[in-house]
């Protein structure tokens, strides 16, 4: 039986892919800050698909409470097969006004956390010569596109290293790269829904994105970019002025 470990699962993406891969039969850890969510999310998953789910609750930016959630994907008597670092947040652009310590939780949340957890999960992961590992970043790590970007950029890198090194021993690592993607994200910004600013076209939906997630990362790519959209748009930003892709990315949030 495979279980899976995601991070970030109380709602939004996270919560989707607890959804998809309990239908597929994995069993869950389910890591997060909100008990209230992930209990609820457990129960309607563990009744509808019979299951078993084990709600973790952790900060994952307090150095305890995430050695606790590197302890059990480094436990080799009870294996995780599937690890979904998806847990992340995003800041204003405007990094002149933001509190320097706000960007460096930041920036912690999506480069320190998503290394240290791949880091204790690839132990047992290639003693058993095999395991997948998704790392939720965003089309933003090929645009410029403030800090998130730049964090999300290194996502792409490590991801891309990683599996060449570790998927001919059995382990591969996927960096899943989704546009505007429809859940809370935008509004735990500080952006009111219907206020981004992007065009309707440009919107995805969760379940979509996290399909062909699931997709790519079995075909052991090392990027996925859901949507032949948002590939499209990634191929002509790397050919455009960065200073254009700079102003455009800045329209919406």
């Amino acid at each position: 039986m495979t279980t899976a470990l995601i991070t970030g699962a109380s709602s939004g993406i996270g919560a989707e892919y607890a959804r998809q891969l309990a239908a597929r039969g994995a069993d869950l850890v389910l890591v997060a800050r909100d008990r209230d969510a992930l209990e609820a999310l457990a129960v309607n998953l563990r009744r509808t698909h019979g299951v078993s789910v084990d709600v973790l609750v952790a900060d994952l930016l307090a150095p305890r409470q995430r050695e606790r959630v590197q302890e059990r994907l480094a436990d080799a008597s009870r294996p995780v097969q599937v690890l979904v670092n998806n847990a992340g947040h995003g800041l204003s652009f405007a990094f002149e006004r933001n509190s320097v310590d706000d960007e460096v939780r930041h920036l912690d949340l999506h480069v320190e956390v998503p290394m240290r957890l791949t880091h204790a999960a690839l132990g047992p992961m290639l003693a058993r010569g095999s395991g997948r590992i998704i790392n939720v970043a965003s089309v933003a790590a090929f645009i410029p596109r403030g800090t998130y970007g730049a964090a999300k950029g290194w996502v792409v890198s490590f991801s891309g290293w990683a599996n060449a090194r570790y998927a001919p021993r059995g382990v591969t690592v996927t960096a899943v790269c989704p546009g505007f993607t429809h859940t809370n994200f935008h509004e735990r910004a500080g952006l009111p829904p219907g206020q981004e600013g992007v065009p309707s076209w440009l919107w995805l939906d969760a379940p979509a994105v996290v399909a062909e997630s699931l997709r790519d990362a079995a075909r052991g790519r090392s990027v996925s970019i859901p949507s032949l959209r948002y590939k499209a748009l990634v191929a002509l930003a790397r050919f455009a002025p960065a200073s254009l892709v700079a102003r455009l990315a800045e329209r919406g949030r």
